[in-house]
């Protein structure tokens, strides 16, 4: 599927909710895509083509990142390595704080999982303002990985997310106003 075709699919998939999880925000849901299985094939399939060969794992962000990671790494025959939210996950964490458009969140990782210097490939489903994509960043890069670029469904534009993650790759593959 050309890569006009795969946004064309998010944009027929993907539903938008106002004033969720608070007033003013829209909320861009991909649940409807996800469920059905050629098309979560399709925008996997297009979000491993931007991805290096040379990857060890990939990155899901919690939530909905976990679910195109694990299809990646499935795909690729490589691990699937999860940043959860706060209070999830036992032993030895990292934490990282960050603001997002509607409050601060706290994501963790258990930095003993891969091995130090791992290469790294971060997915997750719509990238807004950056904050919890540049916190996922500088909390893999603590724990000793390097993240050679990021992969998006939806990239909210005009919300600026890029600019916080300025200095790594990012392949979005679909492009809306927020």
């Amino acid at each position: 599927m050309t890569t006009t075709g795969v946004a064309e699919l998010i944009s027929a998939r993907m539903t938008t909710t106002p004033d969720f999880p608070k007033p003013g925000i829209l909320f861009r849901d991909l649940t409807a895509l996800m469920a059905d299985g050629a098309a979560l094939r399709e925008v996997t399939a297009a979000l491993l083509a931007e991805m290096p060969a040379d990857i060890d794992a990939v990155v899901g962000v919690e939530a909905r990142g976990f679910l195109f990671a694990a299809a990646a790494a499935h795909a690729r025959g490589i691990g699937v390595y999860p940043i959860r939210k706060e209070g999830k996950l036992p032993g030895p964490l990292l934490s990282e704080t960050y603001d997002l458009e509607y409050g601060t969140a706290t994501i963790q990782l258990q930095p003993d999982s891969l091995p130090a210097g791992s290469r790294v490939y971060v997915l997750d489903d719509v990238l807004a303002t950056g904050g919890t994509m540049a916190a996922a960043v500088r909390l893999l890069e603590r724990a000793g990985y390097v993240v050679a670029g990021l992969g998006i469904a939806i990239e909210l534009a005009d919300l600026g997310g890029r600019a916080a993650v300025a200095g790594y790759p990012v392949h979005a593959l679909l492009a809306l106003e927020g």
